[in-house]
């Protein structure tokens, strides 16, 4: 299973990025698909995530902030985010979840955002 995350990079405070996970899954739509992040010295933490049903969640530090979408037809998972702030640099993770024996993650994408 390849999970490839791309868009990263380096924004101003107040800016907006949209990173893509591109993925090899079979049955994608049954997957929970999810961004993580994790910042230097810090745990990885959960940003977003969008369940088979259509179920999303946000992480309160970035809920009407960030938006999560899915396209099942092409098998990738995107992470719209706007307002950008300092606290949101970290490296995100694109992840794919079934089960415990059943969970994937990206290489990761570097998300930078200066004051």
């Amino acid at each position: 299973v390849q999970l490839q995350a791309s868009g990263g990079g380096l924004v101003q405070a107040g800016g907006s990025l949209r990173l893509s996970c591109a993925t090899s899954l079979t049955f994608f739509s049954i997957w929970t698909m999810g961004w993580y992040r994790q910042a230097p010295g810090k745990q990885r933490e959960m940003v977003a995530i969008v369940k088979s049903d259509g179920f999303i969640d946000y992480a309160d530090s970035v809920k009407g902030r960030f938006t999560i979408s899915r396209d099942n037809a092409k098998n990738t998972v995107d992470l719209q985010m706007n307002s950008l702030k300092p606290q949101d640099t970290a490296v995100y993770y694109c992840n794919a979840f079934r089960h415990r024996y059943s969970n994937y993650w990206g290489q990761g994408t570097e998300v930078t955002v200066s004051s």
